[in-house]
């Protein structure tokens, strides 16, 4: 007797729809209005002050708070890459990224847009934003080729240090050793804060080693706080990590 075939399953095993896929890190980017959110930054408190953006990718940050008078640096391994380039990676990460969070609709959360397409357009402005502005990087130098553990600064060369969607969100691909070292050079090369966002991983639940983590970096001398932000896209994204949060 002949086994019928099996039907094609007609939907995605729980599993692959319930977290993002993130083989490589990507190259996606925000706007300053979403950094604002996610991060709890007045842009107009920033003004005349030095701001580094560590793993910046296309976020258009740097370029719009350069029009504000931030004195703001980005830091990215592909910076060193040619416009045409950045732009192509551009096109084929947003391409992959939009199509998983249209499959993936359980991961998040309509508080900070109303529909996915706002959302995408949103980003693919902050692409646009920032390509403008590093096909002049030769000129005016503010988009560095770097990446964590290890920032060409000098200790406390910065008012304020960023770090959005590479800590935590790539756990599987950067070990605990590598988390603590990173943090540790974040706070290294910041006199100020240093605000790190999210604080989950690719399904959403919170980084399981973070209060290890915030043990070995109090050991380290750095202090630490999680402050809860005005701010939900991706489920659980929520907070961020102060590292030595300063009193007001």
């Amino acid at each position: 007797m002949t086994t019928p075939p099996r039907p094609t399953p007609r939907v995605r095993p729980a599993a692959a729809a319930s977290t993002l896929d993130l083989p490589a890190v990507s190259f996606f980017g925000r706007t300053l209005d979403e950094y604002g959110r996610f991060f709890a930054l007045d842009p107009s408190a920033l003004r005349g002050r030095a701001v580094l953006d560590v793993a910046a990718g296309p976020s258009s940050f740097t370029a719009e708070a350069r029009r504000r008078g931030v004195d703001a640096v980005a830091v990215d391994p592909l910076y060193d890459r040619p416009h045409a380039e950045l732009a192509a990676r551009v096109r084929d990460d947003y391409a992959r990224m939009f199509e998983q969070i249209r499959e993936k609709r359980r991961l998040f959360r309509f508080k900070t847009f109303p529909t996915f397409d706002a959302a995408e357009t949103d980003r693919r402005a902050a692409a646009a934003r920032f390509l403008a502005d590093y096909e002049g990087n030769g000129r005016h130098g503010r988009y560095v080729r770097a990446s964590l553990p290890l920032l060409p600064f000098l200790d406390g060369a910065f008012d304020l240090v960023l770090c959005a969607h590479l800590l935590f969100i790539y756990a599987t691909r950067f070990d605990f050793a590598w988390h603590v070292t990173a943090c540790a050079e974040l706070a290294r090369v910041s006199h100020g804060e240093v605000r790190i966002h999210p604080l989950v991983g690719p399904g959403g639940k919170p980084y399981a080693e973070l209060d290890r983590l915030r043990g070995e970096l109090g050991a380290l001398g750095i202090t630490t706080e999680v402050r809860k932000v005005n701010y939900e896209f991706f489920v659980g994204s929520s907070s961020m990590l102060v590292l030595n949060p300063q009193t007001t």
